[in-house]
């Protein structure tokens, strides 16, 4: 083993999530020592690659998942607004990254695409009017568009109308701020800019084998992260101040090797994806939507069917699903061992009361298992009535790993989202599961800064560098209808997205 080396932060895998941390860091504190560890050849290769689902820019424009409605008819935005203002974070930080030339071409990797919902039936269209008619009551919405005139839809999304029944009733609301982020080319252009900066090191093909509380160190709470190299066998032991691990669905066991007491009980469920993607020309030319449907009962949030509009290393594709699945690995790239691996005492029972809670999940991941490729296409018609099969091929999508926590009401939940869980003396922190996870990376990350590095935020200067980068930083843009409005103003002219004029445009057969 080589000799000990220092860091002021190691970083854990080298996707979208670390690298916006060490981004972040590193505007905050120059001076800080960062080296980022990563077990494959290169960045972004699981679930930041556009490929493997996270190329969407979920900003709770279409997802209806987002909106849902109870028991007594009403519509609850909560959700929806929470992660459209998250995304803001985000486009504040990625455009105050261009104007001081840290991000030369936005284009490298957002690009403007019209986010729509589309429902068939009189039922899912009397739901789709009370939602729009909650959301756009919020000046977060402003803009929203809503129609049920067929000769409007063909306009919004061609495919999806060609080939339909005359009979189908329908309708779709639409967003034209949409954006499609390729959220593997964000973490190449920043890793890029950060390789420019003294004191940041990145080291593909390590895997971290452990972490390891420090003894004897002087200077507060330290790790040791032994690192081994995946070429030459050989480890090497780095000795640092803070650890986050940001290594997707392989985050959970390298979590449960720290040992922090706030671990105990978490655990995983992976759940596998299936697209079917199209590269023809003549195809793509025609869509340019993210057009969301409604989820079948029983699914997970992330298996929402939607025919996307995906630009990827320069070319235009269109794509549809996700069909979920089942598989026992925690990463695209990982072992079908890494869920019987990642089983202890603490979260043994908490595993059984959600499998037990659940059975209308597994049942819809066993018929996405067991699905032909002529079901696949059928769901596929029902959003495009005249596609050529022979057009599309599969593309195998990324693993999620949804978490698994004990709950005081129910013994044990499974969360659909990401939640990060710190080490209370602020050295360690770790992010677990899936959807909107990339898309709000900057709040995500900007939740491990204040968790982590109180001492600076409080007394070292940094919100104030934060607010340059961010200025809607500790505001809210649901409530500021002004800053919101100059925000987004700014971020559009900055990443040179679409951006609307104050009065919503109506679109409309629907009466307020």
């Amino acid at each position: 083993m080589e000799s000990l080396k220092q860091q002021d932060a190691v970083l854990i895998g080298a996707g979208i999530m670390s690298v916006t941390l060490a981004a972040l860091l590193k505007r905050l504190d120059p001076s800080m020592e960062i080296a980022i560890y990563e077990v494959l050849g290169s960045e972004a290769q699981e679930s930041s690659n556009a490929w493997n689902n996270a190329g969407t820019g979920h900003a709770a424009l279409c997802e209806l998942n987002y909106t849902p409605e109870d028991r007594s008819g009403n519509i609850d935005i909560s959700k929806a607004l929470a992660v459209n203002t998250e995304f803001d974070l985000s486009r504040q930080f990625w455009a105050s990254l261009v104007r001081e030339g840290a991000i030369k071409d936005p284009q490298a990797f957002i690009h403007p695409v019209p986010h729509c919902s589309f429902v068939r039936g009189n039922a899912n269209i009397e739901f789709l009017k009370k939602r729009y008619a909650a959301l756009t009551a919020s000046p977060c919405y402003q803009g929203m568009e809503y129609t049920d005139d067929k000769n409007r839809l063909r306009e919004w999304f061609p495919l999806v109308m060609d080939g339909r029944d005359p009979n189908d009733t329908v309708a779709a609301t639409r967003m034209r701020t949409g954006t499609d982020v390729d959220y593997g080319a964000l973490t190449s252009v920043l890793l890029d800019s950060l390789r420019r900066t003294e004191g940041f090191s990145i080291e593909f093909l390590h895997r971290v084998q452990s972490l390891n509380r420090a003894t004897g160190s002087r200077t507060g709470a330290r790790w040791n992260v032994t690192v081994r190299d995946e070429i030459t066998g050989e480890t090497t032991e780095i000795e640092t101040k803070f650890v986050f691990v940001g290594a997707g669905g392989g985050s959970l066991p390298l979590l449960q090797k720290s040992g922090i007491p706030e671990a105990h009980g978490y655990a995983g469920f992976p759940v596998s994806g299936i697209w079917l993607r199209c590269d023809d020309d003549k195809v793509a030319s025609r869509h340019n939507a993210k057009v969301y449907g409604k989820a079948s009962v029983g699914s997970p949030p992330m298996s929402v069917p939607h025919l996307d509009t995906r630009h990827v290393d320069s070319k235009v594709s269109v794509l549809f699903g996700p069909y979920a699945g089942f598989s026992t690995k925690f990463l695209k790239h990982g072992s079908y061992l890494d869920l019987f691996g990642s089983i202890d005492p603490e979260n043994l029972l908490p595993m059984l009361a959600v499998g037990k809670d659940n059975v209308a999940l597994t049942e819809y991941l066993i018929g996405q298992v067991l699905e032909s490729k002529e079901e696949r296409f059928a769901a596929l018609k029902e959003f495009y009535p005249a596609v050529n099969e022979q057009d599309w091929r599969l593309e195998v999508a990324g693993q999620r790993v949804q978490i698994i926590k004990k709950d005081p009401s129910y013994g044990a939940i499974l969360q659909f989202g990401t939640e990060i869980v710190s080490a209370e003396d602020q050295s360690l922190a770790a992010m677990l599961g899936a959807s909107p996870g990339a898309s709000t990376s900057v709040a995500i990350m900007l939740d491990v800064i204040e968790r982590c590095f109180t001492n600076q935020l409080e007394h070292g200067g940094w919100i104030d560098k934060i607010r340059k980068m961010i200025p809607s930083y500790g505001e809210s843009l649901i409530t500021n209808t002004e800053l919101c409005r100059k925000v987004r103003a700014d971020t559009a002219a900055a990443l040179n997205i679409v951006n609307l004029p104050d009065q919503p445009t109506q679109a409309s057969s629907l009466v307020a």
